[in-house]
């Protein structure tokens, strides 16, 4: 049985949707904690994907399908509340009468500093959520590290140099190996570099290597971090079998949020799905982390289903499970398939 330290996922990530008014000092609420990393898409129309967290504060962008450096906005997302954000009148957050989803989670509040690395870092940690949102000024240094504050060994790294416009984003998937990194703005296949030293993680380091995008001298670089918890979290990889009798993944919990990638080979986009856009099965509405296209509804032969122990796809297209093909994927939960005291969650 699935036990878990975390019976009410929602505490830690969760998902909100709204429909934006144009109008200044909007506030969103019912996330439920006080997020330090959003990310809010548009759904109806062709905006950007804005990625905001409090460690580099508000009003302060990333573009997942984007290279581009960090954008100062001020009619952005202008605070991060106490059950949710305040936001601006900026249109790829808050156009009127138009749908967004956003996407929220729970790090550790104000960043401190980590000298666990040979880098310092400014460190903003969830242990229990295995959730870290971390920064440091790279200094293009071959066998370099940064702590992450996690205290368990991350399985998946966002990462951006946030002052350089040509970089583009390197993630890192234990699933994909350490020397390889994926680009979340692009349909590429893993690329095989140096970037990650070719060295695992650890419980309290990243290691990296003088790559401009991960080390660039004197910028600022930005890392999600993210280590397994049993129950609430799952990051790994599944075989596709062609078939609309799909790929069952087991996760030990009812996904909440999926995101997965193709890897074996380049051109098939990122896809995301979640419990909240499609809170009944089958769940069908994608969005797509590198590119700003509006929100796609598939026919139930591209769909997934979200069950109380794993995701089980309803499609044989490429993107997602084709025959033979590799995917990756990151699911949060929406229940635990069994809580700490033994409770089985429901079926969906």
């Amino acid at each position: 049985m699935a036990y878990t330290t975390i019976d009410k996922p929602s505490d830690y990530f969760n998902t909100v949707l709204y429909t934006g008014n144009s109008t200044t000092d909007t506030g969103i609420t019912g996330v439920g904690f006080q997020p330090d990393w959003v990310w809010v898409k548009s759904r109806g129309a062709a905006e950007s994907n804005f990625l905001n967290d409090s460690v580099r504060g508000a009003g302060k962008n990333l573009k997942s399908e984007s290279t581009g450096a960090e954008g100062t906005e001020t009619q952005d997302i202008k605070s991060f509340d106490s059950d949710g954000f305040t936001l601006g009148s900026n249109d790829g957050v808050n156009d009127s009468g138009f749908n967004y989803v956003s996407w929220n989670w729970k790090a550790g509040g104000s960043a401190s500093s980590n000298t666990d690395g040979s880098i310092t870092s400014s460190v903003s940690a969830n242990t229990t959520a295995g959730f870290s949102i971390i920064t440091w000024t790279g200094n293009a240094t071959s066998s370099q590290s940064v702590g992450h504050g996690l205290g368990a060994v991350p399985k998946v790294i966002l990462t951006k140099n946030t002052d350089n416009g040509s970089q583009p984003w390197k993630c890192y998937f234990e699933a994909v190996g350490n020397a390889k990194y994926l680009q979340l703005n692009a349909t590429d296949a893993p690329a095989t570099s140096g970037v990650w030293s070719s060295t695992t993680p650890t419980s309290s380091i990243i290691s990296i290597s003088n790559d401009t995008g991960i080390n660039g001298s004197g910028n600022t670089i930005l890392a999600y971090c993210f280590a397994e918890k049993k129950g609430y979290s799952k990051f790994g990889s599944y075989t596709g079998n062609g078939s609309t009798d799909g790929t069952f993944v087991h996760c030990g919990f009812r996904p909440a949020f999926l995101l997965w990638k193709q890897t074996n080979t380049g051109g098939q986009t990122w896809g995301i799905f979640d419990n909240k856009r499609d809170p009944h099965n089958f769940v069908s509405l994608r969005l797509i982390p590198n590119a700003s296209d509006a929100e796609g509804s598939a026919s139930a032969a591209a769909s997934c289903d979200f069950l109380s122990n794993g995701f089980k796809w309803r499609s044989s297209f490429g993107s997602r499970n084709g025959s033979g093909g590799t995917y990756i994927y990151m699911a949060f939960a929406e229940n635990p398939f069994v809580t700490s005291t033994g409770v089985p969650a429901t079926a969906r």
